[in-house]
């Protein structure tokens, strides 16, 4: 009878290990869904900066092929920068 006591104790203490080890394994899943989550999300930020500084890129190239010194040139320049300041305006109040 000793033998059977000692086998269920064993048995016992197996399954009270494991469930301990499913415990710490579903929080560590836990944690790393958390962090996987933050950095899809980084990845999304640094996407959409990507495409506005690409956007901005493309608007300073354009500036730049702008040539001239006559008036309409000048003002094309001028509403160029206005949307330039525009848009870095709207990417500061979006990091906020």
């Amino acid at each position: 009878m000793s033998a059977v006591t000692q086998k269920l104790d064993r048995i016992f203490q197996r399954t009270s290990q494991l469930m301990e080890l499913c415990e710490a394994l579903q929080q560590e899943n836990k944690l790393l869904r958390a962090e996987n989550l933050q950095q899809k999300q980084a990845l999304d930020h640094t996407k959409k900066l990507n495409l506005e500084l690409d956007e901005k890129i493309r608007l300073l190239k354009l500036a730049k092929s702008i040539d001239g010194a006559d008036e309409k040139t000048l003002d094309i320049k001028q509403k160029i920068n206005e949307f330039v300041r525009e848009i870095d305006k709207c990417v500061m109040l979006l990091k906020k």
